[in-house]
């Protein structure tokens, strides 16, 4: 008798703590420490600067509760594929994945990968052309730790969160206790002749926020999804919300709004060092090293997740190849490689940064018809395992939010929302013929979305 050969299945091995690190870690990356300038340029005071840190937290979490309740009802590998499949139907499902793992996700690892080689060859006083090398080098190796149990990868999400905090609670302690206490009412117009943006600095922030989706694609993977993904998403973007603001008025009580001005991206190593000597600056370089590695794992152990579902449910092509899933650690180490190697590519060939930039459009396309999907779902089921609080304020901000972000692209990179929507579209063809292709025309996945 022929013995039946043994389901391999994802590792359900990751607790709060380390899906809390993976929400933190994808969203901490250089942002926090390159962006302050920027936001107090385009606010026109450190007051509006502020206000504008609490306006994307706000607007960020509030997307972040209408998704935990989404999530706690569809708690699978995939996230927002998922979702989507679920409220729309299995082409918009797969758009929605497409998009994300044939561009925009490998094109965030690149850029993010590409800045760390800048960062790295100054830190060591390297040559520029050592750049592509570290990070090609970088992708290969957090790729490497990621095709091993995830448990690895999670406990290097741990550890790097630590690591980049402490720079981090270091700036907010000195400006807390050694700074100004006239931070705030700063203003910037004796520095610059623009006028003030709110809605440009909301903006700022918004990006800075973008990543605590990712933890979702992590469902089958998380102990207790229904319980423990909205509790990682709404405590993870809480969290960042608080360090940010905090971050923000430790800088302008540690500097004068000019001088932030004049300096530009270079303003929080200025204040590393002018605070803690040669030696802080040295560390603060190491900490933004660290954030930005760890951001970097984050994004390697989600998006990878995107393709293998895609193939699981055989929409993509060698899908066999991709929905395979090793026996012994139990990660999708094909869906993995392949999204490394097209963050290679483009590491290699392309601007990474003005690829991820050119699909925020269509990102925050489908963040609106999730979004628009609670309503849906709310009226299906009356019973969930997570409610968010103040519905229906809650998911109609976030709609208002994510609404801002696709005015602002569209009148300021038209062609990049062009470019953005026509990546989407290439997609409707490859989705046909997989499904012809594979025979799957009447394919329906069960209730464990398997």
């Amino acid at each position: 008798m022929k013995q039946k050969t043994p389901v391999v299945e994802l590792n359900r091995s990751l607790g709060i703590w380390s899906a809390l690190s993976l929400v933190i870690g994808t969203i901490i990356g250089a942002g926090v420490f390159v962006r302050q300038a920027a936001v107090l340029d385009d606010a026109g005071s450190t007051t509006g600067a502020l206000f504008a840190w609490l306006a994307g937290g706000v607007l960020t979490l509030t997307a972040g509760l209408t998704i935990a309740e989404i999530a706690s009802q569809m708690p699978h590998t995939g996230g927002l594929y998922v979702y989507m499949e679920r409220m729309y139907g299995r082409l918009w499902g797969f758009l929605s994945g497409w998009m994300q793992i044939i561009i925009y996700g490998p094109a965030i690892i690149a850029a993010l990968a590409a800045y760390l080689g800048i960062l790295m060859t100054d830190f060591f006083h390297l040559s520029g052309g050592w750049g592509l090398a570290v990070s090609l080098g970088t992708l290969v190796a957090v790729g490497g730790l990621n095709l091993f149990s995830n448990r690895y990868g999670a406990m290097f999400a741990i550890i790097t969160t630590i690591c980049k905090l402490l720079p981090i609670v270091a700036i907010i302690v000195f400006g807390l206790f050694f700074g100004d206490g006239n931070a705030l009412g700063n203003s910037v117009s004796t520095a610059t002749q623009h006028g003030s943006n709110f809605g440009v600095a909301i903006l700022a922030t918004l990006f800075a926020f973008d990543g605590w989706i990712l933890v979702a694609n992590l469902g089958d993977e998380i102990k207790e999804p229904q319980k423990l993904l909205p509790r990682a998403i709404i405590g993870g973007i809480s969290i960042v919300m608080v360090i940010y603001l905090l971050v923000a008025y430790g800088v302008f009580a540690s500097l004068p709004a000019s001088t932030i001005h004049r300096l530009g991206t270079g303003a929080i190593p200025f204040l590393a060092t002018k605070d803690f000597g040669a030696i802080g600056g040295k560390l603060l370089s190491i900490g933004v090293i660290i954030s930005i590695i760890g951001c970097i794992n984050g994004k390697i152990m989600t998006f990878p997740r995107i393709m293998y579902a895609m193939a699981r449910d055989r929409e993509l092509p060698f899908s066999r190849v991709l929905g395979y899933l090793s026996p012994k650690t139990r990660t999708p180490i094909f869906s993995t490689i392949a999204v490394l190697l097209i963050a290679a590519l483009m590491v290699l060939f392309a601007n990474a940064d003005r690829l991820s930039e050119l699909c925020i459009f269509t990102v925050y396309c489908f963040y609106v018809m999730a979004f628009l999907g609670s309503f849906k779902l709310r009226r299906q089921h009356k019973e969930r395992p997570f409610s968010m609080p103040l519905f229906p304020l809650t998911p109609i901000v976030a709609i208002g939010g994510s609404l801002f972000v696709l005015i602002s692209e569209v009148f300021s990179d038209f062609t990049g929302v062009l470019f953005s929507l026509g990546m989407v579209v290439v997609g409707i063809p490859v989705y046909y013929y997989e499904i012809k292709h594979n025979h799957a025309k009447d394919f329906v996945k069960d209730d464990s979305g398997k």
